[in-house]
């Protein structure tokens, strides 16, 4: 196991990061029935995104790295006939420690920015307020288990809880060609 006080002299080194989550959780939105007797809540943690974003390897401590990203994350509804759905841009920052070659440990905010209900005229459209809270990951490779701590607010002062645990997947791009010989 590598030991943190591991010191180089390394320059820093930027990768570029791409990613994909699945989150659940969060307080309900707004619930949609269907002519079928079936209903589907809307719920503020929940929703698919991918990201783009950098990593950023420090260069005294080589176990230790920043990452940032920038994504839209998505929900809707099964819905045929509305386009009811709650999208946001978060922005995150993290610290990240390799705990070995294989695990990692990160911690940092979330700010999620641009959020909107949309009721496509079924339900009323809501905006939110910038929400910023800690985001927390613990994974394995490039597949990781994610915690954020979120509260919206909407246009009346309304709170919403948008705490989600989700799964993550990304990966760092090295940007090393290799020689062909």
């Amino acid at each position: 196991m590598p030991n943190i006080t591991e010191i180089t002299n390394k320059e820093p080194k930027l990768r570029f990061l791409l990613g994909a989550a699945i989150e659940f959780g969060g307080d309900e939105i707004a619930k949609v029935f269907f002519t079928n007797g079936e209903d589907q809540s809307v719920n503020a943690g929940q929703g698919g995104s991918v990201f783009v974003g950098g990593q950023l390897q420090l260069t005294q401590i080589e176990l230790l790295f920043l990452r940032s990203s920038i994504g839209i994350k998505y929900v809707t509804t099964q819905a045929n006939n509305a386009n009811i759905r709650l999208t946001r841009f978060p922005f995150n920052n993290t610290l990240n420690v390799h705990i070995n070659k294989n695990l990692r440990l990160g911690a940092g905010a979330s700010i999620q920015t641009g959020i909107k209900f949309n009721g496509d005229g079924f339900v009323p459209n809501i905006n939110f307020g910038t929400a910023v809270g800690p985001v927390f990951e613990f994974a394995y490779k490039g597949i990781g288990l994610s915690y954020t701590m979120m509260t919206y607010k909407d246009e009346n002062n309304f709170s919403y809880n948008a705490n989600g645990l989700g799964l993550t997947i990304s990966g760092a791009l090295s940007g090393k060609k290799k020689n062909k010989s």
